[in-house]
């Protein structure tokens, strides 16, 4: 008896080309950290689009920054990563279920992290650089992105269009509502959305990789053969008194 591999949340076709993608936003995030470190003023980027302020929109396009802005919040993030978990339970996707959490966690944790190594600063001592929430958000995109690429059985171009589409809209979406609320500078939102973009994809890797040792392991040591039936024991008994 033999386990039937699952399969793999980061879809092999679109590894190399993720990784190209990776590795750019990866020096993104670097090079707009050291700008705007230290700073506590928007940048020249920022001026090009427009200064956050506290009333940058008004109604009724405020209540839908708000309720946006919910989604990146510790209450509003769990019932949306409760929801994405048991959707890919649902469809039979555990190792789905933990990149969902993984790569949201992992997004938020190095996003964190950022912002105290940066300093830089908004509406005087609040740490903004790079965006967590929108961060959080667009890992969540490209975990579920890479999971209808899976499914669906999608090419490398096709893939890969679904997957960068999935995390502009929904990075284009928290950054606007972040900017919009006055919570962050463009180059806040942009940092996070590339910050999500370098980590998600290498957390699903390492989901994959880890789940598929340990199915090895199971499924795979000479042990397992005493999980076989008594008619395989017995035919396997046969074969050695022959020999």
């Amino acid at each position: 008896m033999t386990g039937r591999p699952v399969s793999a949340v980061l879809p092999p076709v679109l590894r190399a080309w993720l990784g190209a993608v990776a590795a750019l936003a990866t020096l993104t995030v670097g090079v707009l950290g050291v700008v705007y470190a230290g700073h506590s003023r928007p940048g020249t980027v920022d001026g090009w689009i427009f200064p956050p302020t506290a009333d940058s929109v008004r109604p009724p396009w405020r209540g839908v920054a708000l309720a946006t802005d919910f989604l990146g919040e510790p209450g509003g993030a769990v019932v949306l990563v409760v929801a994405v978990v048991a959707g890919c339970l649902l469809l039979r996707c555990p190792r789905a279920a933990v990149s969902a959490v993984a790569g949201a966690g992992v997004a938020v944790g190095v996003a964190t992290l950022l912002k105290f190594l940066v300093g830089r600063t908004i509406h005087g001592d609040n740490l903004s650089y790079p965006s967590g929430h929108t961060a959080f958000i667009t890992a969540l995109a490209l975990v579920m992105a890479l999971l209808a690429a899976g499914r669906l059985g999608l090419g490398r171009t096709a893939g890969m269009l679904l997957v960068l589409a999935a995390a502009v809209v929904a990075g284009a979406a928290m950054g606007w509502a972040q900017v919009a609320l006055g919570a962050h500078y463009p180059t806040d939102v942009l940092g996070g959305w590339c910050t999500a973009l370098a980590v998600t994809p290498a957390t699903a890797w390492l989901v994959d990789r880890t789940a598929d040792r340990l199915h090895a392991c199971t499924y795979g040591r000479p042990g397992d053969r005493a999980a076989d039936g008594p008619g395989d024991r017995i035919a396997d008994s046969g074969g050695r008194e022959r020999r």
